[in-house]
């Protein structure tokens, strides 16, 4: 039995739904990651004992699924843009923006399929974009692949927020620190390529460089949809 499947826990003494439960873990996850959630922790929030909770979530991994069900519902737009491109790519930003607001979830974005309602819409929402354009193995390879970039790029970008709270250093400040380490050792010629990447290249900021990174993968994409 999944934990959909379960039945609401008791409402006495305490009122107790999965609303609740799941907001709480939610505000634990966002204010200090995945290890700051536990069925003791969010019983302890909502002023209950964490036997309540057994009955209905009997591991934090089912507590972990609630949490991203939640949180997937904001990735769903109002409304659905008929050209499949301009479908994926608002989907993919909204997912960028949903991870921003709970980092917690780049850490559990492409594990096990989502069976929540909201997990499901957003699938649905992703296949119905490339309907009839492809035949199925096609489009769920396009799928694959566009989910493959984002959870990638998303998954970078968190650890790098991580990386300057964690050592007080903005990006420039960590490049100003790192650059006699960096100077010294492209100096020995030894990587030519990587040289000519840091004296020639542009430093994007983290939106642009999603943005442009997804258009390529939807190039592709559209490269396979039109082959006869």
């Amino acid at each position: 039995m999944t934990v959909w499947d379960r039945p609401e826990p008791p409402t006495r003494p305490v009122p107790l739904d999965r609303e609740r439960i799941v907001a709480a873990a939610v505000a634990l996850a966002d204010e200090g990651g995945l290890e700051a959630v536990s069925l003791r922790k969010v019983a302890a929030r909502l002023d209950a004992g964490p036997m309540r909770l057994y009955g209905f979530i009997s591991t934090k991994e089912d507590l972990f699924d609630l949490m991203v069900d939640e949180v997937q519902a904001e990735i769903l737009p109002a409304d659905q843009p008929a050209d499949w491109r301009e479908a994926l790519r608002v989907l993919a930003h909204r997912t960028r923006k949903t991870v921003l607001r709970h980092e917690w979830l780049a850490d559990l974005l492409g594990g096990r399929p989502a069976l929540g309602p909201n997990g499901f819409a957003v699938a649905e929402a992703t296949m119905a974009a490339l309907d009839g354009l492809a035949d199925i193995d096609t489009a769920m390879r396009a799928v694959e692949t566009v989910s493959a970039y984002v959870t990638g790029a998303m998954r970078r970008e968190v650890a790098n927020l991580r990386a300057e709270r964690a050592t007080g250093l903005s990006k420039l400040d960590w490049q100003r620190a790192s650059g006699p380490r960096m100077t010294r050792m492209l100096a020995t010629g030894r990587f030519p390529a990587l040289a000519k990447a840091v004296h020639d290249g542009t430093d994007l900021d983290a939106e642009t460089t999603f943005a442009t990174g997804l258009d390529w993968v939807l190039d592709a994409v559209a490269a396979k949809l039109t082959r006869p």
